[in-house]
């Protein structure tokens, strides 16, 4: 919701531009009878104007739409499943609705999705990065209008923004001293994209709890992936090339560690007698793999539920937004047999 500011209109455009209206509108709409460097000038006025198209005439009387946005990696996984199930409970209970879409893992379709939320006037934003955004210029629209934003999980820095996430650097090193204490030395670690601080907080807590016991960190042992499955059978493979197999293993998602877990197997390796693996996400193929997974659980309904309120509390009590700067949630190692080489 804009804070007294006045929502700029075609007609504001066309005074700046000094053209009529009409062209501005038919501009915006990329109607072919306007020149093509005619309708790149509108399109670049209008977005340095903050301009937003009419799509619901009555928000914007109200300047109010009652829809609150969620943007996501991927929808596919069962984590992401549980977000949007307590961000609904929360949105629901409060008479405000829902437009959820996907970035698919890429900045430059996070970027439109952010744009179409703007245009669609949603009354404040959430989101969970993706993959390779390393910038924040796309939210910028919503920070000069005082839309709130709130990140969870994969999460950007930004005073301005809320962020709800879990301690993953604890959650690394726990689990990591965890394989440590089953007699692991040569432990491998298979992480995403560092730009993003889920996986580069684990890759730290990893570091961390080698150093600890004294173990040396090898870089050769780091393998960087996108987390898919393929990226498991693939790092399996890489594992396998290895002078010599690394004797635990660390990775940041389940989906990626069970494809990896069922590649080793293939090839003869024994789980945990040969390497001891743990995953991250508590996901529930982790009980469906022999041996099960060694696992971090943190609860996606829970970080779901609390983003959805402090962005409902603030849009209907305006709360200071900015007052809750980082809410960190609690997670817990689960120890089952893909790692128990003790007793």
């Amino acid at each position: 919701m804009a804070n007294g500011e006045k929502e700029t209109t075609i007609y504001d455009i066309a005074t700046k531009l000094n053209i009529s209206a009409a062209t501005v509108s038919r501009g915006l709409k990329n109607h072919p009878r306007i020149s093509k460097e005619t309708r790149k000038l509108i399109n670049k006025t209008a977005e340095e104007m903050g301009y937003r198209s009419n799509s619901f005439a009555s928000n914007l009387r109200k300047k109010q739409s009652n829809i609150i946005g969620v943007i996501v990696p991927r929808l596919n996984s069962n984590f992401m499943a549980d977000v949007i199930a307590g961000i609904e409970k929360v949105v629901n209970e409060n008479n405000y609705n829902l437009i959820i879409s996907q970035s698919l893992e890429t900045m430059k379709k996070e970027a439109s999705n952010v744009q179409a939320m703007f245009h669609n006037r949603v009354d404040g934003l959430l989101v969970s990065v993706a993959y390779d955004t390393n910038s924040f210029d796309h939210f910028e629209p919503f920070i000069k209008r005082k839309i709130p934003l709130v990140f969870f999980d994969r999460v950007l820095d930004h005073e301005s923004c809320p962020q709800i996430y879990i301690d993953n650097y604890k959650a690394g090193q726990e689990v990591t001293t965890h394989l440590i204490s089953q007699g692991c030395k040569k432990i491998a670690h298979i992480t995403g994209n560092q730009l993003r601080n889920v996986y580069s907080d684990r890759f730290y807590g990893y570091k961390r709890a080698l150093e600890a016991h004294q173990l040396e960190f090898d870089n050769d042992l780091v393998i960087i992936a996108d987390l898919s499955a393929q990226s498991g059978i693939d790092a399996a493979h890489q594992l396998m090339k290895m002078r010599q197999l690394p004797d635990g293993l660390f990775v940041a998602n389940d989906i990626c560690a069970v494809a990896c877990m069922q590649t080793l197997k293939k090839h003869g390796i024994k789980i945990p007698h040969d390497i001891a693996v743990a995953g991250f996400n508590n996901d529930p193929t982790s009980c469906v793999i022999e041996p099960n997974l060694t696992t971090i659980n943190y609860k996606g309904y829970e970080m779901g539920e609390t983003a959805a309120r402090l962005m409902v509390n603030h849009l209907l009590n305006k709360d200071d937004i900015q007052e809750t700067h980082s809410l960190v949630l609690r997670s817990e190692l689960i120890i089952r047999e893909s790692s128990l080489r003790n007793g």
